[in-house]
Order: C-alpha cells, then sequence, then structure tokens
C-alpha cells in the first residue's frame, strides 16, 4: 500500500539521546523532510547511503529540508554508529519496528534476520504528505538522491 500523496501514519522513535521522537516532532520543522528508513548500521552500503547524505547536507539546507535516518537498530547502536561517521543529521530507532511497518518499509526475513527496515526514502512536506516514496526491495540499491531533490526543490 503506498502512501504517495497521502498523510504519513502517526509514529514514535527513539533518538540518539533516548528520547521520543513523534509525527508532531517531524512536522513542527519548518519545511520538508527526507527520512530513509535503512536495514543496519555499520553495513557498508547503509554506511555509504548516509555518508552520502552528510556530505550533501549543504544542498539539502538550501532545499529546507530536515533529513531522518531510521532503522530498527537500538539507540546505543545508532548513536555509536552516528558518532563514528560524523553525521550531521539525527539518527531515530525503530527498535519495536512499528514504523517501518505503518510506511510499509519492513522485511519480515532478510538474510534469516527476523524485521528488518526496509532501504526506503520519503519526502515528506510541512503539511505531513508524502511527496515522494521508494521503497527498494534491493537492500543493495541506494535512493535516487537526484529524484529526492527535484521533489524537495518542486515543494520549494
Amino acid at each position: 500500500m503506498s502512501l504517495l500523496n497521502k498523510e504519513i501514519p502517526e509514529f514514535t522513535l527513539t533518538t540518539t539521546e533516548g528520547k521520543p521522537f513523534s509525527k508532531s516532532d517531524l512536522l513542527s520543522k519548518k519545511g520538508s523532510s527526507v527520512v530513509l528508513f535503512f536495514p543496519l548500521a555499520y553495513t557498508s552500503v547503509c554506511t555509504a547511503e548516509l555518508c552520502s547524505m552528510r556530505d550533501n547536507l549543504a544542498s539539502y539546507n538550501k532545499l529546507n529540508a530536515f533529513i531522518y535516518g531510521v532503522s530498527v537498530d537500538s539507540f546505543f547502536t545508532l548513536n555509536e554508529f552516528s558518532k563514528s561517521q560524523d553525521l550531521n543529521f539525527p539518527l531515530l530507532s525503530d527498535f519495536n519496528k512499528e514504523t517501518a511497518k505503518a510506511f510499509n518499509s519492513f522485511y519480515e526475513d532478510f538474510l534469516g534476520m527476523k524485521g528488518i527496515a526496509k532501504r526506503s526514502a520519503f519526502v515528506i512536506d510541512s503539511a505531513g504528505i508524502v511527496r515522494y516514496e521508494e521503497i527498494n526491495d534491493d537492500a543493495g540499491k541506494l535512493p535516487d538522491f537526484e529524484k529526492i531533490s527535484k521533489v524537495l526543490a518542486d515543494i520549494v
């Protein structure tokens, strides 16, 4: 079920500091959001994806966009991963796997591991409407960053 052109579902995730982060927190920002679900911290493709966002954050800032990375890793793991990669945007833990399911970004079984987030990208406007959705069944495929930027530019 696609969320494209629909309002995002209610959710509560956990910040790397162990604090709740909900839909209302996301929508309290003055701008659009890019929410990137990724399978697991410290894996090569996930690291490449998030470091690409880190290295290009200035261009997303110019498009008035806030970046968030979400995985099913614990917030402890995400805190260490964020520090080790010098990430300059928040990582959020979906340890209980509810948000990935709500965003249709969930592997029931991934390489024998039960319940991992699919590599997915969502552009969400300031009203909470999904303006771009990319859910990859191939965990090795990075999101289309050019399309994400184009959608963000169209929103601004």
